[in-house]
């Protein structure tokens, strides 16, 4: 995608009015106009990135210390029962450019993980996927057994 066709890229470089909270050199971070809470935030980086995986390790960095800032100013500001720090990739990403979402959680605000109804198949086959995921690990990053996991599991 073209940097200056994409929405997310003219949000993160100011090309499109916002309502920008904080920015530095790599990430603009912006209110949510369909915030969950109030205080809900996006850190865009001002590259192009579609996922988390496309990411350089500067702007990871970067995404990852500006979402303990905004954590830390909406703790402060709004007293949440906690915070939500999430990231959706794929086709999920709607905006089509990298973004996490930072926002104020309450008790009573209604947002909710729905986990799905079958989950028994995954859980009965840990084991397996363990060693599916560990192989990967090797394989693609050289990672060694020992490096990719804990001693012990859960």
């Amino acid at each position: 995608m073209q940097e200056n066709q994409c929405l997310g890229c003219q949000l993160a470089n100011n090309e499109i009015e916002t309502h920008t909270v904080y920015e530095n050199d790599f990430v603009t971070c912006i209110l949510d106009i369909a915030p969950l809470n109030e205080g809900h935030m996006l850190i865009l980086p001002k590259k192009h990135y579609h996922d988390i995986d496309d990411l350089d390790e500067i702007t990871a960095n970067e995404i990852i210390k500006a979402s303990a800032m905004l954590a830390r100013v909406l703790k402060a500001q709004f007293q949440p029962d906690g915070i939500t720090v999430i990231q959706n990739g794929g086709k999920f990403n709607d905006l089509k450019h990298y973004h996490m979402h930072v926002f104020p959680r309450y008790d009573s605000d209604g947002f909710a993980w729905v986990e799905p109804t079958d989950t028994i198949n995954a859980k009965g086959r840990l084991f397996e996927t363990r060693e599916k995921l560990i192989n990967y690990f090797f394989n693609y990053f050289g990672v060694s057994n020992n490096q990719s996991h804990p001693k012990n599991t859960i």
